[in-house]
């Protein structure tokens, strides 16, 4: 695995949802993304599910741990060594939430908090079966939401060695994209002061879609709920809803990178 582990590196690597109703979320995804869901045997595994799109997995869903634990999807990056990058967090002006450990034979995790609170993810894998991304039902992107964007842009630089540029995005915000290796892999903004201020910051993941408006509607059929109506931006069109559970996701199609 040495080779995917470092084609990975310090990239969007995995998601998966937490959630109060495993199965129901599984019905819900396999229905709007047309995913085949795997439910592992192993009960170390605790019945989470992988999603797969053909021979490659492209997210996984399992039950969340704990009560007070939210229903979400997570967002990981991918590195060579789990442990390094959780020694430099701290030191980076952020937290770790669950110090990296062993899932099964499938890889190495640690939980991570960015200086805003916002929560990531970090994977080493082992013996997980490829990612996909960035083609229709996958993930596609993601977006930080945080308050104090400034000091959370210098974590993700100094954990992972991103770098960033801005643009001009409406109402006199910007828009931060991280870069590694010379390609844009995330975005960034700083939370809207309308937005309540009891609300975290976070990562919203976006799922790539052919048809924004025919996935929003599939999704509200099914019992999703919405949260912004489909609409175009600089680079093509998107919406964002949430679960029968709860949790929060994107869609999005941006013609011009398909």
């Amino acid at each position: 695995m040495a080779t995917t582990t470092t084609a990975i590196a310090n990239k969007p690597a995995w998601v998966d949802l937490a959630t109060s109703d495993a199965a129901a979320a599984r019905d819900f995804y396999s229905r709007l993304f047309g995913w085949n869901l795997e439910v592992s045997e192993d009960p170390q595994y605790g019945g989470y599910a992988t999603a797969k799109l053909g021979e490659k997995s492209a997210a996984g869903i399992g039950p969340k741990q704990g009560e007070d634990a939210p229903t979400a999807w997570s967002l990981y990056i991918g590195t060579e060594d789990a442990d390094a990058i959780a020694k430099k967090v701290e030191g980076a002006g952020g937290k770790v939430i669950a110090q990296p450990f062993d899932v099964g034979d499938q890889g190495r995790m640690a939980v991570l908090a960015d200086p805003s609170g916002a929560v990531i993810s970090v994977w080493q894998p082992a013996n997980m079966s490829q990612f996909v991304s960035g083609v229709p039902n996958a993930y596609g992107w993601a977006e930080l939401n945080a308050r104090g964007l400034e000091q959370a842009v210098a974590f993700y630089e100094e954990v992972f060695g991103w770098t960033h540029a801005t643009s001009p995005f409406g109402d006199g915000q910007e828009y931060t994209q991280f870069q590694h290796d010379g390609e844009f892999i995330a975005g960034a903004l700083e939370m809207s002061p309308v937005i309540p201020a009891e609300t975290p910051s976070y990562w919203m993941l976006y799922f790539t879609v052919d048809d924004v408006d025919a996935a929003y509607q599939k999704a509200l059929e099914h019992g999703g709920h919405e949260m912004v109506a489909p609409q175009d931006f600089a680079g093509g069109r998107f919406a964002i809803v949430s679960d029968p559970q709860g949790a929060a996701f994107g869609l999005l199609n941006q013609p011009e990178q398909s």
